[in-house]
């Protein structure tokens, strides 16, 4: 969602007026969510989108701003995505999410979603543009490759902390490229739009962020002992 949605701003708002403005509400959601005293629903998935749109705009701006290729651009924010992870691992000596229970860690996190995120943009755009597979094939070729951590943890014993991180890294170009097949008018595109696809993708979401806000308010069950 965040994908169309920051193409859908950009095209149909100023662009300096969409960036600074997606800027503004992506800071804004993340002083929320490192003041809050503990995980809550609604706190952290509005700042998963603001990140998922403010991500897709710097990697656009990466490419057709400034103009680095997209194979360039992928490799470097390849390499800025192990460097968060080495500096992360190197400070705290785990990358497990499980263990994030300080402010510190907490910041590693969002670099490293912030980098997933703009990476995945320029990934997606990479193997449908420059590698000439089209939207489409990019995303059954993105959704092989995110199965294979899956496999591996399940029947090759790969570490579970590698095997999350793996498959969170290619949700993003997955996600990308699906809705970029449905919403672009190139060749290799559906047409739908932006606005309609973002509305689609929004819809569902938001109903499954309700769905776990509702469960974490949910009072705990305790069982009966006989």
């Amino acid at each position: 969602m965040g994908e169309t949605f920051s193409d859908f701003l950009v095209k149909h708002l100023p662009p300096l007026l969409a960036v600074g403005g997606a800027l503004l509400a992506f800071a804004a959601s993340l002083i929320v969510q490192f003041r809050a005293p503990r995980y809550r629903v609604w706190t952290y998935w509005t700042a998963v989108i603001m990140v998922a749109v403010f991500g897709t705009m710097v990697a656009d701006i990466v490419d057709f701003v400034i103009g680095i290729p997209l194979g360039i651009s992928t490799v470097v924010f390849l390499a800025l995505l192990a460097g968060v992870f080495a500096l992360w691992h190197r400070r705290e000596g785990t990358l497990d999410v499980h263990s994030i229970n300080t402010p510190r860690r907490e910041g590693f996190y969002w670099a490293t979603v912030m980098v997933t995120f703009a990476l995945g943009t320029v990934a997606g755009d990479f193997t449908a543009a420059t590698l000439h597979l089209g939207y489409l094939l990019s995303a059954v070729l993105f959704a092989a490759a995110i199965s294979l951590p899956a496999l591996a943890w399940r029947y090759a014993g790969l570490n579970p902390v590698l095997a999350f991180w793996t498959a969170y890294v290619i949700t993003r170009p997955l996600g990308a490229s699906i809705t970029d097949w449905f919403a672009s008018d190139r060749s290799d595109g559906l047409n739908l739009g932006t606005g309609w696809v973002t509305l689609a993708a929004a819809v569902p979401m938001t109903a499954l962020i309700a769905l776990l806000a509702r469960r974490s308010a949910a009072p705990p069950v305790i069982a009966s002992v006989d």
